[in-house]
C-alpha cells in the first residue's frame, strides 16, 4: 500500500545539543518508511547553521539545513519548516529525541482515513540518571516533554497532539494557519508550551469534522537531562504551563482550551495522589514525594494560569497566527491576538 510523502521537521537552536541533533537525524534516516526529506531549522544561531550546513553538505537531497525565517522561537521555526517542506504530511521531532524505526510508518497509516488531520505518538523519557526519580509522578511526564499517565492507550481520538512527536496533513495548515508565535518556547527563556494545543483547537474550529489521533505505536525516546530531573525545574515548568494555558484560553476560549485539563485535574491527579499516599503507607519509596509533587504541580500551574489570565486581560500578552504560503518559503498575512 502506498503512503503519502512525509517531510520531517526538526527545530534546533544550540550547539550544546550537537550529538543529540545528529542522533535525531540518524533516527529519521533509518526509518522503515523513508521520509522525502529532513528539514533542520536553525533558530537564529549562525554558527550552528554553518556547522550543520557543512555536516550535511553531501546529503542535501535528504537533509536540508534552513535558518528560521521568523522571530526567535519554536513556533516560527516550525512555520519555516512547513513552508519549505515538500511532503503531504509534516512530522515534527524534538532535537533531543530519537524515533523508533516504524515511527513514520505508523504516522502514515493514520492518514488512510481522509478525515484525519493530525497524528501524534508516544514519547518515552530517557532519564540522564538512568531511571525515573522516585518522587517524579508519571502523571506529570509532560513536564519533560513526554507522554503522561492519564492519556488513553492505543490508537485513539484526542483534542490535541503533543508537539515534539506529532504529524499534520499539509492541508491542516492551509485551513488553520501555522503555529502561533508568542506562545511556546523561545530559546533559553521560561519553558512555555501550549502552541500545539492552540493549533489543534484552532484546526478543529476551522474543520469541525477533522479527526486528530494519537497512535502509541509511533514511539520516540526523549532525552531528559539531569537539570530537568530536579524538583526546581518541575515546579518552574508547571508554573510556565499555567501561563501557556492562559494564552491558549485567550486564543480559543476557556471551554475548549481547558476541556482536557478539567478531566485531568479532577480524575487523573486525585488518583495519582491517592496512589502516592498508599505507597507511602506501605513503605514504598517515593510515594509521599509523588503525592506532594502532584499537589505542588497543580498549585504552580494554577498560579501561572491566574497570572497569565490577568496579563492577557490587560493586553500584556500578544501573539500572532501566521497564514502560511506552502508553495513559497515565506509567511503570509498574520492575525494578531491581544
Amino acid at each position: 500500500m502506498s503512503h503519502l510523502a512525509v517531510s520531517v521537521v526538526i527545530c534546533v537552536y544550540t550547539e550544546d545539543r550537537w550529538e543529540d541533533i545528529l542522533a535525531a537525524v540518524d533516527s529519521v534516516r533509518a526509518q522503515s518508511l523513508p521520509a522525502v526529506e529532513t528539514l533542520l531549522v536553525v533558530d537564529h544561531n549562525p554558527a550552528l547553521l554553518e556547522r550543520l550546513g557543512k555536516e550535511y553538505k553531501e546529503a542535501r537531497q535528504e537533509v536540508q539545513v534552513l535558518a528560521n525565517a521568523g522571530p526567535r522561537g519554536l513556533s516560527a521555526g516550525r512555520n519555516t519548516g512547513i513552508t519549505a517542506a515538500r511532503g503531504e504530511i509534516l512530522a515534527f521531532l524534538d532535537d533531543d529525541a530519537v524515533a523508533e524505526r516504524d515511527w513514520l510508518l505508523h504516522f502514515a497509516k493514520g492518514y488512510e482515513d481522509p478525515r484525519v488531520m493530525a497524528v501524534g505518538g508516544r514519547t518515552i523519557p530517557a532519564w540522564a540518571s538512568g531511571r525515573r526519580p522516585n518522587w517524579f509522578p508519571a502523571e506529570f511526564d509532560w513536564v519533560v516533554g513526554c507522554t503522561y499517565k492519564g492519556l488513553p492507550p492505543g490508537k485513539v481520538r484526542v483534542r490535541n497532539v503533543l508537539g515534539g512527536n506529532a504529524s499534520f496533513r499539509r492541508s491542516a495548515f492551509d485551513a488553520a494557519g501555522g503555529f502561533a508565535t508568542g506562545i511556546g518556547r523561545d530559546g533559553d527563556k521560561r519553558p512555555l508550551g501550549g502552541e500545539e494545543t492552540e493549533l489543534c483547537i484552532r484546526l478543529t474550529n476551522a474543520l469541525p469534522d477533522a479527526v486528530l489521533l494519537i497512535d502509541d505505536r509511533a514511539v520516540i525516546h526523549h532525552k531528559v537531562p539531569l537539570v530537568r530531573e530536579r524538583f526546581g525545574y518541575f515546579r518552574t515548568r508547571a508554573y510556565a504551563e499555567g501561563l501557556s494555558k492562559a494564552l491558549v484560553a485567550r486564543s480559543v476560549g476557556a471551554g475548549k482550551g481547558l476541556e482536557s485539563e478539567r478531566r485531568y485535574t479532577t480524575r487523573v491527579l486525585p488518583a495519582g495522589v491517592a496512589r502516592g499516599l498508599r505507597d507511602a503507607a506501605l513503605g514504598r519509596p517515593g510515594g509521599a514525594g509523588r503525592a506532594g509533587a502532584i499537589v505542588t504541580g497543580v498549585a504552580a500551574a494554577a498560579g501561572g494560569y491566574v497570572l497569565g489570565s490577568v496579563r492577557a486581560r490587560r493586553g500584556r500578552a500578544t501573539f500572532t497566527v501566521p497564514v502560511l504560503n506552502s508553495v513559497t518559503n515565506t509567511e503570509g498575512a498574520q492575525k494578531e491576538v491581544q
